[in-house]
């Protein structure tokens, strides 16, 4: 998540990260892996986190020359899966979903219950594997046409506007928080288990706004099942052309998530090598890559330490701008 600049310029370049080749898997731990390995996706099975996933595991799958297996964790903002990898023996054989900002909020917002125990060190980040922007879009009869229009009446009657969100601090709710600091007023966020459960309620009338990443969003606005506002990318987003993006409506608004793998803390060395040279081969496929971008997914390589720094700076600016 950042505000006002993408990820990219956010974040600065990853320039100076240890390549990899896919050799290393065999020399780095020849006995690993000897079985299948779980990824753990802290969300319900039909969000993006989870889309993202089970596109990943399929094309990891033959890379790694073994078994690889989705199981789905969801509850607590995404910190009933976290929590549990956190926890999980740190061979390689159990690896997970890491989103940001998501992950920051259960140990730096003390606040409002922010108490766990783990936090980004209870992890050994591996990569990066997408970059996803925020959308804002209602049902097709709403009478908000534009973002300007949400905004105008949630002046008016802040703190009732509703919108959807998978949990307190989570990408969705991060940036209606920022976006009503910033146009002065507030917004009420109801939290579901996952996007596909706000989403209906949206469309049954109950919540006025349908807060959800490109790769939830796209396909829906294609078929007509809801009608996008606007994107929070720096510029149209190439999965939705036609939508405009909060910046070209006057609001200097960008924000996204950003999914990666981590493994549990304390990983030996050769095994996160291993891990990590499969992964990359795996999300720099071209095969990979067109698979993802026909799911409206961006794939965006960050590995090893540079990834650990992507997550730190994410975190940092996190804490700031929440004031955690």
């Amino acid at each position: 998540m950042t505000n006002g600049i993408s990820r990219r310029g956010f974040l600065g370049t990853t320039a100076g990260a240890a390549a990899l080749s896919v050799a290393g898997l065999k020399t780095a731990h020849a006995a690993f892996p000897e079985r299948g390995i779980i990824i753990v996706v802290p969300y319900a099975a039909g969000g993006g986190s989870d889309i993202s996933a089970r596109l990943l595991a399929r094309d990891f799958e033959p890379i790694l020359g073994k078994a690889v297996t989705v199981e789905n964790r969801a509850g607590g903002g995404g910190w009933v899966g976290w929590g549990s990898l956190a926890q999980s023996k740190p061979d390689g054989y159990t690896i997970g979903y890491i989103n940001v900002p998501n992950i920051f909020a259960g140990y730096l917002d003390k606040q409002s219950g922010g108490s766990r125990k783990e936090n980004l060190e209870s992890f050994t980040p591996l990569i990066n594997h997408v970059t996803d922007y925020n959308m804002w879009s209602v049902k097709p009869d709403s009478k908000f046409k534009t973002v300007k229009d949400v905004i105008d009446e949630a002046k008016k009657r802040p703190g009732t506007i509703t919108l959807n969100g998978g949990g307190h601090g989570t990408d969705d709710h991060v940036a209606a928080l920022g976006i009503g600091a910033k146009n002065g007023t507030s917004f009420q966020m109801v939290h579901f288990r996952g996007t596909p459960e706000g989403k209906t309620q949206v469309l049954g009338g109950n919540i006025e706004v349908y807060a959800c990443n490109v790769s939830e969003g796209a396909e829906d606005v294609k078929a007509g099942v809801v009608r996008p506002l606007g994107v929070m990318s720096p510029t149209r987003s190439k999965f939705m052309p036609n939508v405009p993006t909060f910046r070209e409506q006057g609001f200097d608004e960008v924000w996204s998530t950003s999914r990666g793998i981590a493994a549990p803390a304390n990983l030996p060395k050769d095994v996160e090598t291993a891990l990590i040279a499969a992964l990359e081969k795996t999300i720099a496929s071209p095969g990979h890559k067109a698979k993802a971008e026909a799911l409206s997914l961006d794939p965006e390589i960050i590995k090893g330490d540079a990834y650990r720094k992507f997550l730190k700076d994410n975190e940092q600016a996190t804490k700031i701008l929440m004031k955690w």
